[in-house]
């Protein structure tokens, strides 16, 4: 199944349109909700597995949102594919690394990346990953058991500040932080409709040329491996997302347009404008 949250409600991709809860909740008497994360909550889909006789919107005259709100963990993993860890660091350590974005940094998929003011940041790129969706709170997984714990995957966006990361790597999370620095959806993605999680390509271009691609199964750590690993650190609640790396970013600058593509799962895109300094209080 794929879902998608848009200006309209929340919504079941089916071909070229997407199925409104409203639509479902009018014509199948059900009380969806407009809010993914209560449906990642319960993990109850079989309201939404009979579309039979429901009336869709074109996805063309939808408009896009998050497809849920301020996620508890946004957790971004470090160099995860062969090629990009070698040519960083050729004794990379075995373990995956991996740091925090806060909420704060999202912004709606197909909307605009901000780029901070010069003096801030000047130096900037984008990386598309594949990110795993949380469905259920968890600790201490099996990794026989973690597709028990995996409510869906999506695409994301990860940007840095690298002249920022530059000046040392403690400024890590503050290089990855800044406002409009990522992004996730449209669509989510159910493992249901993943035949071969290995088999997905990651592609990240700018202004309609490929700026890199991999494939999942060239991950030093695949994704079942991140959710199990992680989890014996935290507690995974549902809706956390780990988005687990790219083989390689891309520059942007301002009047860019981003893409991320994930064939089986999705799509997203953006605008990269210049932003001002605007104090807010």
């Amino acid at each position: 199944m794929k879902l998608m949250r848009c200006r309209e409600g929340a919504a079941v991709v089916r071909g070229g349109d997407a199925v409104l809860f409203s639509e479902v909740n009018a014509k199948r008497g059900t009380q969806l909700s407009d809010d993914l994360m209560e449906l990642i909550r319960s993990g109850n889909l079989e309201p939404l597995r009979d579309l039979r006789g429901l009336a869709g919107v074109p996805l063309a005259q939808v408009t896009p949102v998050l497809p849920y709100l301020a996620p508890q963990k946004i957790l971004c993993i470090g160099p995860n594919y062969k090629c990009q860890a070698l040519e960083i660091n050729p004794e990379h350590p075995e373990e995956p690394g991996s740091f925090l974005k806060p909420p704060s940094c999202l912004f709606d998929p197909e909307g605009d990346i901000v780029l901070p003011p010069p003096e801030v940041s000047a130096d900037v790129d984008v990386e598309c990953e594949l990110g795993v969706i949380i469905g259920k709170r968890c600790r201490f997984v099996p990794a026989e058991h973690v597709s028990d714990v995996i409510f869906g995957y999506t695409t994301t966006l990860d940007l840095t500040a690298l002249d920022v990361l530059g000046r040392s790597a403690r400024y890590l999370t503050r290089a990855k932080s800044i406002d409009t620095f990522g992004s996730f959806g449209p669509v989510i993605v159910t493992p249901d409709e993943v035949q071969d999680i290995e088999a997905l390509e990651v592609v990240t271009g700018v202004n309609g040329s490929i700026c890199s691609r991999d494939f999942v199964r060239n991950m030093r750590h695949l994704p079942g491996e991140l959710v199990r690993f992680h989890s014996d650190y935290f507690t995974l609640e549902p809706g956390d997302l780990i988005s687990t790396g790219c083989p390689k970013a891309a520059p942007i600058k301002a009047g860019d347009t981003v893409q991320g593509r994930i064939d089986g799962v999705g799509t997203i895109s953006a605008r990269v404008t210049q932003g001002m300094r605007q104090p807010l209080y």
